[in-house]
């Protein structure tokens, strides 16, 4: 359950095929071999759709590490006890953007 209802109905207006949301977010149960063993409940907010589904995959794979540490080695291999670092740059001054400076004109 995500955010108080089951994964496959909160993640459906963004994705359609759901074999592709079973294989992402049931990843580390199936890697350490716990499938159907536990019930997750997850509170994902903020960002897009892709970031809460891998937010609630690192976070299960973290739980799953926590109940047992013989899971870390798998789950560290298959590189799911990793966190994404990348983050939005921030806007400089001068500029329209982060990056974007205004047009160079000669004349």
């Amino acid at each position: 359950m995500i955010n108080g209802r089951p994964a496959n109905e909160y993640f459906s207006p963004f994705l359609e095929p759901s074999e592709y949301l079973e294989k992402s977010l049931k990843q580390p149960f199936y890697i350490t071999g716990t499938v159907g063993k536990y019930d997750v409940k997850a509170r994902v907010r903020g960002g897009g759709f892709t970031g809460q589904l891998e937010a609630v995959r690192l976070g299960i794979a973290r739980a799953l590490v926590g109940v047992t540490d013989e899971y870390r080695l798998p789950l560290k291999q298959a590189g799911l006890l990793t966190r994404d670092a990348r983050e939005v740059e921030r806007k400089k001054i001068n500029r329209r953007k982060a990056r974007k400076s205004e047009q160079y004109s000669k004349r």
